[in-house]
């Protein structure tokens, strides 16, 4: 499963926090769902560090394992030996956890063995650029929907449906609200400096986009005009279209950023304009990776009489080298040199020479006439 295709169904229902520019962040997300026809649930992890994805697991590969995602993960076992088969016990772990949970919330909203059923988990924190903890979520979704989150500020449990009081009570028993918390603030920041640290070249780096403008006309007439925007990292990005300088809010539409498939990402935004008004219209793109904001103005392609009249004037110049030649090569043999076959005949003939002669004013003719 293509990677931006797993976050968006590993995410569901929930909001994944967008990191502020200049933070970093760590995030996990747990999803596990149930396959009546096929037996046990299968239990996916996949892991990121701001917007590159770190490592991934999932009970339903040959042999599952956590396995490095980014190039440079593959040197952690140099780094923190046994880090792989520590944490791969960590992920089976959870396989057994999630599986119970799917049973319990069944239980819990009375509902059958038949049918699908998910279970989704996100967590994750998020660093300032010296280091220092900015902010900390932990939030559960069941069904599509959200279920229940911790409240880091209160360290308390959030329900957000009542069969989640349920679980409220449990984990409050078990204190797990200190647990999490303690793991987000802590652990959580630690492995978003090391893994900093490691991956700093790709993690780092600033790749600028590359910028283009598109038009498009509806069967009733009706113009959009849309900027696109690729290849560039980080994610943080800004469109905005202006209408004769001025912000335009009105009659716009913006697609979230999604990445590119290479370690990029791309984004488009697209405005309604009133036909024959395109011109007023531009885009400015606003990025890390560009030293100033790039503006985009609709430039329509060129007009077709001028794309013929260029066609015309690149047969004739054709033509008038042709014709050269033609004259050069039928001189030799008058007086002064050339055989007697090219003084009598000359060497193209004059058929050739009457359709280098027409030939510009039939090319006229059918601009005019055709």
């Amino acid at each position: 499963m293509d990677s931006s295709l797993l976050c968006l169904f590993l995410l569901g229902a929930l909001a994944l926090p967008e990191t502020r520019a200049g933070s970093h962040s760590l995030r996990y997300l747990h999803a596990a769902w149930t396959r009546p026809e096929l037996g046990e649930p299968r239990f996916i992890t996949v892991g990121f560090v701001d917007d590159e994805e770190l490592v991934r697991f999932d009970s339903d590969a040959p042999r599952p394992r956590l396995e490095p995602r980014a190039a440079w993960m593959e040197r952690m076992e140099q780094v923190d030996p046994g880090y792989w088969e520590r944490n791969t016990g960590v992920e089976w772990r959870n396989v057994w956890t999630f599986r119970v949970s799917l049973e319990t919330l069944r239980g819990y909203y009375n509902q059958s063995q038949e049918g699908v059923h998910t279970l989704q988990f996100l967590h994750g924190c998020e660093v300032s650029p010296d280091g220092r903890l900015q902010r900390s979520f932990s939030q559960f979704a069941y069904d599509g929907r959200d279920y229940i989150a911790l409240d880091t500020e209160t360290s308390t449990w959030i329900a957000a449906v009542p069969q989640a009081v349920n679980t409220k009570h449990k984990w409050e028993a078990r204190r797990e609200a200190e647990r999490y918390k303690t793991y987000l603030e802590e652990t959580c920041v630690h492995w978003v400096r090391k893994y900093l640290e490691m991956g700093k070249e790709t993690l780092t780096r600033t790749d600028p986009p590359s910028a283009r403008m598109t038009h498009h006309t509806t069967p009733d007439g009706e113009v959009t005009l849309r900027c696109w925007t690729q290849d560039f990292y980080p994610t943080e990005i800004s469109l905005t279209w202006l209408r004769n300088g001025e912000e335009q809010l009105q009659d716009t539409e913006f697609i979230e950023t999604r990445p590119g498939g290479d370690g990029t990402f791309q984004k488009w935004a697209a405005v309604g304009v009133t036909p024959g008004q395109e011109g007023r219209y531009s885009c400015r793109v606003q990025h890390k990776g560009l030293a100033e904001p790039l503006i985009l103005k609709w430039e329509p392609p060129p007009s077709s009489t001028w794309i013929i009249l260029g066609v015309i004037a690149g047969a004739i110049f054709l033509l008038t080298v042709v014709g050269v030649v033609i004259w050069k090569k039928n001189q030799v043999g008058r007086p002064g040199g050339g055989s007697p076959r090219s003084r009598h005949h000359g060497e193209y003939g004059p058929l050739a020479w009457e359709f280098v002669l027409l030939f510009p004013s039939l090319l006229f003719s059918c601009f005019t006439d055709c």
